[in-house]
């Protein structure tokens, strides 16, 4: 599809990518830079200013078929359990240890994978993350919202962008703290000496807040579970904001600190359980959000995942 526009008088000056979103306002701005954009025939740069009367020719691509992405990679490694879908989104509860889309060291029984051999996502999110608008660590379950329309994954990505809206996670940590509630507020970067971790910064970095409630405490083994609401949205947030704290999440192999605590640890089949689960103690159990579409007010809810009830109730035997 071809589009045409011409620079008004209340348009002059502003950078050429500004300019076609104040045409376009249904694609955003990182969109509308992977257009075909000239002028004149010519290819042009979007930082460049525009001016009085210059008319811009835009090719905007059909959205891609999820077809053959599904036939090139099928995966159904495991059953999806779906707590909602119409026409523009499907909800999911993501089990742990599932990978959300391909990628160099997994190239199939991708969670993506799996909802194309399902159903059609928005072709929006690229090639490789169709439909995708936020994520979940490989080792961290829960709820999840996946576009399956082109208009759906655009109010999507606004509502994530801007955070309107809520996500609570459930996580046991180690240590029992002195209050019910807290909130963390502290800058979160890639650290420098491992790339793939992140780490809290005094300067630079990105804003992130975490508000933090205590469910229950057992002060016989010294760990607590928490209930988290992300006010911000950075990657591996809560993870490091309760390490940096001195509460980290259990079975975590990144900010666990694991070796330094399971000395402390005198109950057999507790000792056991930390030793040899895969993956952190973290659950995405509640995501309230207006529907993209119909802005209807939508709340979904997971419950503890098996591995974290069994945790649950050795804790309590403890």
């Amino acid at each position: 599809m071809q589009m045409e526009f011409t620079v008004a008088d209340a348009d002059v000056g502003i950078r050429l990518d500004k300019f076609l979103c104040g045409k376009m306002p249904e694609f955003s701005r990182s969109e509308i830079q992977k257009f075909s954009v000239s002028r004149g025939g010519v290819s042009v740069k979007f930082s460049d200013r525009v001016r009085l009367g210059e008319q811009y020719f835009v090719i905007v691509p059909e959205p891609e078929s999820n077809t053959m992405i599904a036939s090139n990679n099928m995966s159904t490694d495991f059953d999806l359990d779906i707590l909602y879908q119409d026409d523009d989104i499907i909800v999911i509860n993501k089990p742990r240890g599932v990978v959300m889309y391909p990628s160099a060291g997994n190239k199939t029984g991708t969670l993506v994978q799996n909802l194309l051999c399902y159903t059609k996502l928005s072709g929006l999110g690229g090639d490789v993350r169709p439909g995708v608008v936020h994520r979940l660590d490989k080792d961290t379950s829960g709820v999840m919202i996946f576009a399956k329309t082109d208009a759906a994954y655009r109010e999507l990505v606004k509502t994530f962008s801007t955070h309107d809206l809520t996500r609570k996670y459930d996580a046991f940590v180690w240590g029992v703290p002195n209050w019910e509630g807290a909130t963390i507020i502290g800058n979160i970067a890639r650290s420098s000496r491992n790339r793939q971790k992140m780490t809290m910064v005094k300067s630079g970095g990105k804003p992130a807040e975490t508000h933090v409630n205590v469910v229950d405490v057992w002060n016989g083994v010294g760990v607590s579970h928490f209930r988290c609401t992300l006010l911000t949205g950075r990657t591996h947030q809560i993870r490091v904001h309760l390490s940096a704290h001195g509460f980290p999440v259990l079975c975590d192999p990144i900010y666990g600190r694991g070796s330094t605590r399971l000395g402390s640890v005198k109950d057999p089949e507790l000792l056991d359980f930390l030793k040899t689960h895969n993956g952190q103690m973290l659950h995405a159990s509640y995501l309230s959000l207006k529907h993209p579409i119909t802005g209807e007010q939508m709340t979904f809810k997971s419950p503890l995942p098996d591995d974290m009830m069994e945790l649950k109730e050795i804790l309590e035997s403890a």
